[in-house]
């Protein structure tokens, strides 16, 4: 221990000898390190961090799958949930909810709580207890007897006061009176929806309701029972849905059901995005590590002579090694504590440029785990910068050394192969990073370039949500949105203004299994899968989707009159290929018994999302034959949307002054969150990218001039034998674009095949494009010439007389 003091005393003094070397391999260790720190931290709460619940592995999701090609469900129907509940015994508890909003009145203004209804055992499956009151009844779940209501933690501290009678209090939600019986503490759970919730109550049905099989509409969650694991839970619910299957063919043929650990299913959406960003945050710290090695072992090999005269004076080998490897120890220390530095304000970056790609409530810090993490790579990169040059001396022959005094010579061929390999690692990896970027960049430009089919711009949207109780029947809920539209469509500076059931280009709406009438079809799971939307008259004109053949809807279709729909081109393309499809009728899944014509043909538009490549067959039912209580109103200004918001909330509130406006934004600004993904894993990607090119640049540098330093002696022979300038720069040049075009090739074939790994985060560009990779690879070439005509330039100003003289 007393040798290991010793060794890192004496580094230290060292290092402060150099301190152009120690700040530049401090600086470097420090950005690689920063940046993994940051990333993972990220990665760490939004993936890898235990669920806050008692024995959190235990807990499942439970989803009905149809047979592909049908999009994947993540609900249940309520039928099947209660034959789960009554059937399987690899769960302790297993519960269903639904999300939704209820609004608060009784005070100043209208206030929109978000709501979770939940059934059965919720509070069981997460087994945690209220702060205060109770949890729901199991009478409670019964039509008349649900008008209980638990608090979250949160909404009792922010909205009541932390008021400690809160307990049996009247509230009056979407005009029902609920009785407050308990506050359950708030769930801080990032990427799920009840995380977010305010207010819970029971989900009461009647038995009708509970029958249905058809409709999915219910998310569950499950807690296994102690020892029992996934995998036998999953072989349970296996023979469990075959069961159901054979008994309800129409309704449950071909489905499945998959149990999922709670944990990945949270991490879904922003999984693919955050592996892909700390797969290029580890290449910059190899990179790093790499250009680290470089300048040592540039510093190891000038030593050659000290070392060697301290091998003559006694000094083992190891004892030599151990002194190199103390050296790069204290550098790795000291690039941990500045990264750590920057990783602070790099956390708070990431989370700003992250927006809506974050789960809500997520919480990134860095806390023992992030430490013990920047300590295993700061190890790490310690011993890739020392082990390499340590090694490499180790193989040396220290009589050879001192007795050719390496300090005005060229290196070994070892240490020559050494830096080339070390150059060739800098740009392979560089180039991969480069090449990402770019997929990643001509990615988000085909998303913007790509036509969604509509015109988002100058359009408003804002969510309604009609409280049940005070609008029960369907003739009054599209009574109300026709008041509304009415009214809007007077306002001065509205051009046009409609409904529709989901927000548009964002999020994927309904999709049901379709059936021709006339054509022979099978179970349900078993028809095709079509897209589904609700739209008033006037929605195509307020979005400018164009009407191909047929007519829109009118007011005249309603309730009353015989159920009508519009289709895309592409379902009529799909379904009725070189035929006319007006006049043709179809039935849609969830409502087995009702036929419907078309009427008329629209242009296709991503009803599915903006990252759905290729048309979506749609169908568009009308609202006022399907009255939707949750409805996104749209509507197109003659001027900026954002200066219509008083106008159309005092439109609204005329008709009913305790309805809350939700979610109210431009079309445009929608769009524009929905491609943050894109955009932040783009931009951060670049800089990556463009930290890559900058390292590998200094790496080139530091190596050549290095090796002209060494070679100067030869140099000056060559141009005292004849040698002119230009042959000079040649030769060293020459010696640069050696290690670099075979990182190029290493780094292309590298980057074809991660692309081919990777393409499904690509949209609309080929992860093989020549154009793509022919850039890339003459930009990093151009680098590496801009890095080498430095060191060339200075061997070329040799003069032979002083080289002779050494």
């Amino acid at each position: 221990m007393s040798t290991v003091g010793q060794d890192l005393r004496y580094s230290l003094r060292t290092l402060r000898k150099s301190p152009g070397f120690a700040a530049a391999a401090v600086g470097i260790l420090a950005l690689g390190i920063g940046a993994n720190t940051a990333l993972f931290s990220v990665v760490d709460a939004a993936l890898l961090r235990p669920l806050p619940f008692p024995e959190p592995e235990r807990m499942m999701r439970l989803e009905e799958v149809p047979p592909p090609p049908a999009p994947s469900f993540k609900a249940a129907s309520p039928a099947n949930y209660f034959d789960w509940r009554g059937q399987s015994h690899s769960f302790a508890a297993l519960a269903a909810y639904r999300g939704g909003s209820l609004t608060l009145t009784g005070g100043q203004e209208p206030e929109a709580l978000t709501s979770a209804i939940v059934m059965g055992d919720f509070f069981s499956v997460l087994a945690i207890q209220p702060v205060r009151g109770r949890v729901f009844a199991p009478e409670e779940e019964e039509l008349g007897h649900d008008d209980v209501v638990i608090l979250s933690q949160d909404l009792w501290q922010s909205r009541f006061g932390s008021d400690p009678q809160i307990l049996g209090r009247g509230l009056v939600l979407d005009g029902r009176r609920h009785t407050v019986v308990g506050v359950m503490p708030s769930l801080r759970v990032a990427a799920w929806y009840p995380a977010t919730v305010q207010v819970w109550t029971p989900l009461a049905w009647n038995a009708k309701e509970r029958a249905v099989r058809g409709e999915r509409l219910l998310n569950v969650i499950a807690r296994l029972k102690p020892g029992v694991d996934r995998l036998q839970a999953q072989a349970e619910m296996d023979t469990l849905e075959s069961r159901l299957a054979r008994t309800y063919p129409e309704a449950d043929k071909g489905w499945t059901v998959f149990v999922q650990p709670l944990r990945d299913y949270l991490g879904e959406r922003v999984r693919p995005a955050l592996l892909l960003l700390l797969g290029a945050v580890l290449f910059v710290l190899l990179i790093a590590c790499a250009n680290v090695a470089n300048l040592v072992l540039v510093r190891t090999l000038g030593r050659s002579k000290e070392m060697a005269i301290r091998g003559t004076l006694g000094a083992s080998r190891g004892r030599l090694v151990q002194q190199l490897a103390a050296e790069a120890l204290i550098l790795a220390l000291a690039g941990a504590i500045l990264g750590l530095y920057l990783a602070h304000f790099g956390v708070a970056l990431l989370v700003g440029s992250l927006g809506n790609l974050l789960p809500p409530r997520l919480e990134v810090h860095l806390d023992l785990r992030i430490l013990l993490f920047t300590l295993g790579i700061s190890l790490f990169a310690g011993i890739a910068a020392g082990l390499a040059p340590a090694w490499l001396f180790l193989r040396s022959d220290l009589q050879r050394a001192l007795q050719h005094g390496l300090g005005r010579t060229d290196a070994t061929a070892g240490g020559r192969r050494a830096r080339g390999a070390l150059v060739v690692a800098e740009v392979a990896l560089s180039l991969v990073l480069l090449l990402g970027a770019a997929l990643m960049i001509e990615s988000l430009a085909a998303l913007q370039r790509d036509d969604p089919g509509c015109d988002p711009h100058g359009v408003l949207t804002l969510v309604l949500g009609l409280p049940q109780q005070k609008y029960p029947e369907p003739r009054q809920q599209s009574a109300f949105f026709d008041r509304v539209l009415t009214r809007l469509r007077t306002l001065p500076g509205v051009e046009a203004a409609a409904t529709i059931d989901w927000p548009p280009l964002l999020e994927p709406g309904e999709n049901e299994p379709v059936a021709i009438v006339g054509r022979t079809t099978g179970a349900l799971a078993e028809q095709p899968q079509v897209a589904v939307s609700l739209i008033s008259p006037g929605y195509l004109r307020t979005l400018r989707i164009a009407l191909r053949r047929g007519r829109d809807f009118t007011a005249a279709d309603t309730l009353d009159q015989p159920a009508v729909v519009l289709i895309s081109e592409s379902m009529a393309r799909r379904f009725w290929p070189g035929e006319a499809p007006l006049g043709k009728r179809l039935v849609l899944g969830n409502a087995p018994k009702v036929s419907q014509e078309v009427v008329g043909v629209v242009a296709d538009v991503k009803v599915n999302g903006l990252r759905v490549a290729g048309p979506t067959p749609t169908v568009y039912q009308a609202m006022a034959q399907k009255p939707w209580p949750a409805t996104t109103v749209v509507v197109r200004a003659k001027t900026r949307p954002e200066s219509l918001v008083p106008a159309v909330a005092r439109a609204i509130h005329a008709e009913d002054r305790d309805l809350p406006l939700l979610e109210v934004a431009t079309l445009d600004s929608n769009v524009a969150v929905m491609l943050s993904q894109e955009r932040f894993s783009m931009l951060l990607l670049s800089a990556f990218a463009g930290l890559a090119l900058l390292l590998a640049a200094v790496g080139i540098y530091s190596a050549l001039s290095y090796s002209v330093g060494r070679r100067a002696r030869e140099i000056g022979v060559r141009m005292a034998l004849g040698a002119q300038i230009r042959d000079v720069l040649l030769l060293v040049i020459v010696e640069a674009m050696r290690p670099t075009l075979l990182g190029i090739v290493l780094g292309l074939g590298a980057a074809l095949a991660l692309g081919r790994a990777l393409a499904s985060l690509f949209y609309g560009v080929s992860v093989a494009d020549p154009v793509l990779f022919g850039a890339a690879a003459l930009l990093l070439a151009i680098v590496a010439l801009l890095a080498s005509a430095g060191p060339a330039w200075r061997a070329a100003r040799v003069l032979p007389s002083e080289a002779l003289k050494e």
